[in-house]
């Protein structure tokens, strides 16, 4: 009898995701993938897929009101066509998906590796009078925790309010001590979908992958960097890890702050209300740079970063330089990448040489034989872990945020970069990405082909493992 019950529960769950998957697959070979895992794995294959195969995009963890802090203004036509320049179309596009327009205004301070990022951050925190705004994917404890815990309690004695979420995968080695010391000095304190199960179970596959501060509304700190001590000491068996972080003061702080304060009620169905910032007067401005924040997410209608990528390397006339230690990309950024690169264009990649994950480097590297063939330069970075997520064009565009090139970070993760429209940070992204290179090894395509039966069997596990990462 039990036997009985328990085949006919099977078969309806099994036939109600088979048709959530034929109504609702995203795409056509990752449909295809679920439908055999299900029919071959009876019991494994069904768990699977509820933890990792959900149409996020269909089913979305939560819906946020219109206008939910009254702060962005809804895209219109009439709005969209005030943008003007070469790049029109790409800022129409952020727009439409983020709902935030390029800003002008704002003054940007490229900051490149641990030791220059958290200087410049422990100064601003210092400095901060209302409030202070962190919101990390990995913190973890050591000597940078413990200087920010004694910086914290320091900032609340003086009044400051201060707001804390950290993802609940990325930093799941962050003690309750640590936490409960947090709470005592009077940090507000939220994690991102924690691991248990229950309600938020089903997508511990989504995970928030931004990197924020914002101090009192209008300084602000995005990038690839995160709170471990490995970006000042290094990792053992790795290396120092080396990475790219922006800070921003105007503008486009807020709407950074903005980012943090929807993902607070996300996580704390709390809202919150923007600082007004006065208005600054011509001479306060130290740099005139446009910039527009793209956040994007698996509860979006459309992957928004992965739009942002592939616009940026279509229109691209000149050259494209892309650094990002994990470029596992879908069909479509293959085919930009190879299109731009056969019509003429100087297509680079930087890559680092040293891999925090195996398998995950294996994947990496099957998408390089493609690449070479198509004339795209590839250069391994050997000094430790490279980490930086930079894409720039044209002495005229880029983007440093936290996003990779891969389908976790398109489809999976919460994201956040900035774009920035403006050809002096641009040059200096640009001088910097070739000075890596001249210290990087580069890849031949007659060597690369060459290469033993044994790594092109990785590469092949690797590739056909990439949808898992």
């Amino acid at each position: 009898m039990w036997t009985s019950i328990f085949i006919g529960i099977y078969v309806v769950v099994a036939f109600s995701i088979v048709l959530s998957i034929l109504l609702y697959g995203a795409k056509p070979t990752k449909s295809l993938a679920w439908l055999l895992a299900i029919f071959a794995l009876p019991i494994g294959g069904i768990f699977l897929y509820l933890l990792l195969g959900r149409n996020r995009r269909r089913y979305k963890l939560i819906e946020l009101e219109k206008d939910l802090f009254n702060k962005q203004p809804k895209p219109s036509h009439q709005h969209v066509n005030e943008f003007n320049g070469r790049y029109k179309k790409l800022m129409a596009l952020n727009y439409r998906n983020s709902h935030f327009p390029p800003t002008t205004g704002n003054d940007l301070t490229i900051l490149k590796d641990g030791k220059t990022t958290f200087e410049t951050i422990f100064y601003a925190l210092e400095c901060a009078t209302i409030r202070i705004h962190i919101q990390y994917y990995i913190f973890e404890e050591g000597d940078l925790a413990s200087r920010l815990l004694e910086l914290f309690e320091k900032k609340i004695a003086e009044g400051v309010v201060i707001r804390l979420i950290y993802d609940g995968i990325g930093s799941f080695s962050l003690s309750k001590k640590y936490l409960k010391e947090l709470i005592k000095i009077g940090v507000e304190v939220y994690s991102f979908l924690p691991f248990k199960f229950g309600r938020y179970f089903y997508s511990l596959n989504f995970r928030n992958h931004r990197k924020i501060i914002v101090i009192d509304g209008e300084i602000a700190f995005t990038g690839g960097i995160n709170i471990s001590d490995k970006y000042l000491k290094g990792q053992v068996g790795l290396g120092k890890w080396h990475d790219m972080h922006l800070k921003l003061i105007g503008a486009a702080a807020t709407q950074l702050d903005q980012v943090f304060m929807t993902d607070w009620y996300l996580v704390s169905t709390k809202l919150l209300q923007p600082i007004q910032i006065p208005e600054k007067t011509e001479e306060l401005v130290v740099q005139n740079e446009m910039v527009q924040i793209v956040a994007g997410g698996p509860d979006d209608d459309f992957p928004a970063l992965e739009q942002t990528y592939f616009t940026i390397i279509n229109m691209a006339k000149e050259y494209v330089y892309i650094t990002n230690p994990y470029i596992i990309p879908g069909q479509a950024l293959i085919r930009a990448l190879q299109t731009v690169a056969l019509s003429g264009v100087d297509v680079r990649l930087l890559v680092s040489e040293n891999a925090d994950n195996k398998v995950v480097s294996w994947s990496v590297h099957s998408y390089f034989e493609l690449f070479l063939k198509a004339g795209i330069k590839i250069y391994l970075f050997p000094d430790g872990f490279l980490h930086s997520k930079i894409m720039v064009s044209d002495d005229a565009v880029s983007s440093i945020g936290t996003a990779n090139l891969d389908d976790r970070s398109f489809e999976q993760n919460y994201e956040v970069n900035a774009i920035m429209y403006h050809k002096h940070m641009a040059k200096l992204l640009k001088e910097d990405f070739l000075q890596d290179c001249s210290i990087s090894n580069e890849l031949i395509y007659e060597e690369y082909i060459k290469r033993k039966w044994t790594k092109k069997l990785q590469e092949g596990i690797g590739r056909v493992l990439s949808p898992l990462f």
